[in-house]
């Protein structure tokens, strides 16, 4: 159910907000890493996904949990979609994502990153905007609609 004033948020603008999204993690979390690691963190040539304790909780649990929080508890829109204008929400109700919705939302978004994002690329495709991970979740990345004011002189 999708309300007259909402349209679905189309492959760029989702790119867009997931650049800026990045960015402000990296800004939180690259400090972090190099205070705790050092240079070596990132001039080490043995690269590993998960260096430590500190790296996990830093590089995957604390974005997981900003980014679900920011979807359940912030309008459904990270600081990125809010830059944009848009939010997640229910494909079928319009609410607000639970927890649960937003926590396979997350987990969706390694799925979509399969094959070469094709998850992803396929927002540009799908009738909804809907990527791999919103089918997962049963969600779809909305913004108010446009309003076209005519000039009647």
């Amino acid at each position: 159910m999708m309300h007259s004033e909402l349209e679905y948020v189309g492959f760029w603008r989702r790119f867009v907000a997931s650049i800026i999204d990045t960015v402000l993690l990296l800004i939180v979390t690259w400090p972090l890493l190099f205070w705790i690691y050092g240079a070596a963190y990132i001039t080490d040539e043995n690269i590993s996904l998960v260096r430590g304790p500190a790296d996990f909780l830093i590089s995957w649990v604390l974005p997981a949990v900003a980014v679900i929080w920011f979807w359940v508890a912030q309008g459904g829109a990270t600081p990125g979609k809010r830059a944009v204008g848009a939010m997640v929400v229910d494909a079928e109700t319009g609410a607000p994502v639970t927890v649960g919705k937003a926590v396979i939302r997350y987990i969706g978004y390694f799925v979509s990153m399969l094959g070469l994002f094709i998850g992803f690329l396929w927002v540009g495709f799908d009738p909804k905007k809907q990527g791999w991970h919103d089918h997962m979740a049963g969600t779809v990345v909305v913004r108010k609609r446009a309003v076209v004011a005519f000039d009647r002189t």
